[in-house]
C-alpha cells in the first residue's frame, strides 16, 4: 500500500510539471518576451519542478530538457548535443575519475594518522586538524570524495572514544559535521571543488565570452576558504561541546589499524604525485589547453600506470550526474539564446527596484540569499545550472560585474549547512548513524549566517582590490 502511494505522489508532481509547461506554452507570450523564450521559459519552470520534488531519477529531467529543446524547435539536434558536451563538461567528468581513483587507494587511516601526529590527542585540536585537512583536500577534488574518504576515519575516533560509544552525543556530532562542514566550506576554493564551480566557469565564457582561469578563481575565494576553516572550528566547538576530551584510546586503535595495513606503497605514492602533477597543470597551463583535457592527463596517467582500471570508473562513478549538469548547462544556453533569461533578468530587477537591491552589493545580497533558498531544496550544481543564467544578466543589466555576481552565485549555493539534503557531504554524514536532523539546525543556521556575512564582507572589500574580467562595479 505505501509503494502504491509513494507512485500515486510521484506520477501527481510528474503530471503538475507537464501541466504547467503546458499551460505556460498555451499562453500568449508576455511583453517583451519571443516565443522561443517563452518556450524556454517552460522548460525551466517544469525542470525546476522535477529538480526540487525528484518524481523521476534526476538524470531523466536532463535527457527531458535536451529532447523538448529539440522537439519545441528551440534548438537544432546538432546545437543541442554541442550544449550537452564542452570542455567543463570534460572537467567535471575527469574530477570524478580521478577522485574515485584517490578513494579507492584507501589513505584514510594514514591521512588520519598524519592529523593525529601533530594535533595530539586533544578533541579541540583533533577537530581543528579534522576540518583543516577536510578543507584543504575538498577544495581542489570535491567535498564528496573527502568525505568518503574522513567518514571512516571519524567513525573509528568515535566507536574507541569511550567505554560506550553511542551514548555519546556531542562528540560523534562534532566529529562528523567537523569532516562535512569542512568539505562544503572549501569546495569552492577552486574549479575543481565542485560542479558548481565548472559550470560557472562554462557560463561566463559561453553566455559572456569572458575567461577566468583557475588561479584567478582561487585569488578570488580561496581567501573566504581561509577564513571559514577557522569560523567553522569555532562555531562547532561552541556548540557540541564533547563528553570526552582527550582521544587516546581511539589514537592506539587508529595505530593499530594502519600497522595492519603495513608500510606505505608505491602505488600509494604514485597516486599523490599524479594528483598533485594535475594540480599544477591546472594552475599553469590549463588557460592554453583547457581544463577539461588537463583533467584528462591525470586520468590517462592513473590508467596507464595501472592505479586505476576503467571498471573502477564504471562502477564507482554516478554517471548519471554528468546528465544533470549537461542538461543544466544546455537550458543556460538555450535561455540566453532565446532571450528568456534576459527577460526574466528584467522581471526579477523590476520586482527588487523598490526594494533597493536593483544593482550593486544590495542586488549581490539578493542573489545570495535567493541562491541559498533554492541550494536548500536541490543540489548546488542543479541551482548554478538553473539560475546562474538569470543572475549572470541581472548583473548585465543593471551594471554589476558579471563575474561578482557568479562568484556570489557560486558560493552561495554551497551555503547548505542546515539541513542532510543540502549536499553531498552532510548527507553522507547523516547516513552514518551518529547525528541528527536537529543537530544540522543548532549549527547550520550559525554557519549559514557567518558564511553569509563573510561573503558580502568579501564582495564589499577584498573583490573591489581586484580586477574582474568584463568590468563593472
Amino acid at each position: 500500500m505505501d509503494d502504491l502511494v509513494k507512485f500515486l505522489i510521484r506520477r501527481r508532481w510528474i503530471a503538475a510539471g507537464f501541466l504547467l509547461g503546458g499551460v505556460i506554452l498555451l499562453l500568449p507570450p508576455p511583453s517583451g518576451l519571443t516565443v522561443s523564450g517563452q518556450k524556454s521559459l517552460a522548460i525551466a519552470i517544469t525542470a525546476i519542478i522535477f529538480f526540487v520534488t525528484e518524481p523521476m531519477p534526476l538524470p531523466t529531467v536532463a535527457v527531458l530538457i535536451g529532447v523538448f529543446e529539440v522537439l519545441l524547435g528551440i534548438a537544432g539536434p546538432m546545437e543541442v548535443s554541442r550544449s550537452f558536451v564542452s570542455d567543463s563538461l570534460l572537467f567535471i567528468m575527469g574530477s570524478l575519475m580521478i577522485a574515485e581513483t584517490i578513494v579507492k587507494q584507501k589513505l584514510d587511516k594514514r591521512l588520519a594518522l598524519a592529523i593525529v601526529r601533530v594535533t595530539g590527542p586533544r578533541v579541540e585540536r583533533v577537530v581543528v586538524g579534522l576540518i583543516v585537512v577536510s578543507a584543504l583536500i575538498a577544495s581542489f577534488i570535491g567535498e564528496h570524495t573527502v568525505v568518503a574518504m574522513m567518514m571512516p576515519v571519524g567513525m573509528t575516533l568515535i566507536a574507541s572514544a569511550g567505554p560506550e560509544p553511542r551514548e555519546l552525543k556531542n562528540l560523534p556530532a562534532l566529529i562528523m559535521l567537523a569532516i562535512a562542514y569542512g568539505a562544503v566550506a572549501a569546495g569552492i576554493g577552486s574549479p575543481s571543488g565542485g560542479a558548481r564551480n565548472a559550470i560557472m566557469l562554462a557560463y561566463w565564457r559561453q553566455l559572456f565570452q569572458l575567461h577566468v582561469s583557475y588561479l584567478q578563481w582561487m585569488e578570488y575565494l580561496y581567501p573566504i576558504v581561509v577564513i571559514q576553516v577557522p569560523l567553522v572550528a569555532w562555531i562547532l566547538l561552541k556548540t557540541f561541546r564533547p563528553e570526552v576530551v582527550d582521544l587516546s584510546r581511539s589514537i592506539e586503535e587508529l595505530r593499530s589499524r594502519v600497522a595492519e595495513e603495513g608500510t606505505v606503497t608505491a602505488r600509494d605514492g604514485w597516486t599523490v604525485i599524479i594528483f598533485l602533477v594535475t594540480v599544477f597543470l591546472w594552475i599553469t597551463v590549463s588557460d592554453q589547453i583547457g581544463l577539461g583535457t588537463t583533467a584528462m592527463i591525470g586520468v590517462a596517467l592513473y590508467l596507464m600506470t595501472g592505479i586505476a582500471h576503467w571498471e573502477d570508473f564504471s562502477r564507482g562513478i554516478n554517471w548519471g550526474v554528468i546528465f544533470i549538469y549537461g542538461g543544466a548547462i544546455s537550458l543556460g544556453i538555450a535561455m540566453r539564446d532565446t532571450g528568456a533569461a534576459n527577460w526574466t533578468a528584467q522581471w526579477v530587477l523590476r520586482g527588487v527596484e523598490p526594494l533597493g537591491l536593483h544593482g550593486g552589493i544590495p542586488m549581490l545580497f539578493f542573489v545570495a540569499l535567493l541562491t541559498m533558498a533554492m541550494a536548500s531544496v536541490m543540489s548546488s550544481g542543479a541551482t548554478v545550472g538553473l539560475l546562474a543564467p538569470v543572475t549572470l544578466h541581472m548583473a548585465d543589466l543593471s551594471g554589476t560585474s558579471i563575474v561578482a555576481t557568479g562568484l556570489v552565485t557560486a558560493v552561495a549555493s554551497a551555503f547548505t549547512f542546515m539541513t542532510p539534503i543540502g549536499s553531498p557531504a552532510c548527507g553522507m554524514v547523516y547516513s552514518s548513524g551518529y547525528l541528527k536532523r536537529a543537530d544540522f539546525i543548532k549549527a547550520g543556521w550559525k554557519m549559514n549566517v557567518v558564511s553569509l556575512g563573510l561573503l558580502m564582507l568579501m564582495a564589499f572589500g577584498y573583490w573591489r582590490l581586484l580586477a574582474f574580467p568584463g568590468g563593472g562595479k
